[in-house]
């Protein structure tokens, strides 16, 4: 199975906001939701984050070797996508 590698800063954001998040696809790339915006798949790829969770959405880890900061939602910025 492919590593995928999280920043610190999106260990961190994780832990501090306390719930499982998701790596899913937007318009504008690859973007980290709660899973209460995005319910994960049985086929995601799932990454230990403390006591939580990251999915990973398997469409996503064939491109990505790394989850960063800049894969955070804003909702600003993503106004005009449609994240599903």
């Amino acid at each position: 199975m492919k590593e995928i590698r999280v920043d610190r800063e999106v260990i961190d954001y994780i832990e501090r906001n306390g719930r499982d998040y998701r790596v899913s696809t937007s318009c504008y790339g690859p973007v980290i939701l709660p899973i209460e915006m995005k319910a994960p798949k049985d086929t995601d790829l799932r990454i230990k984050v403390g006591k939580h969770t990251l999915y990973v959405s398997i469409v996503q880890a064939k491109y990505i070797d790394r989850v960063t900061k800049s894969m955070l939602y804003d909702s600003v910025y993503h106004k005009k996508c449609s994240l599903f």
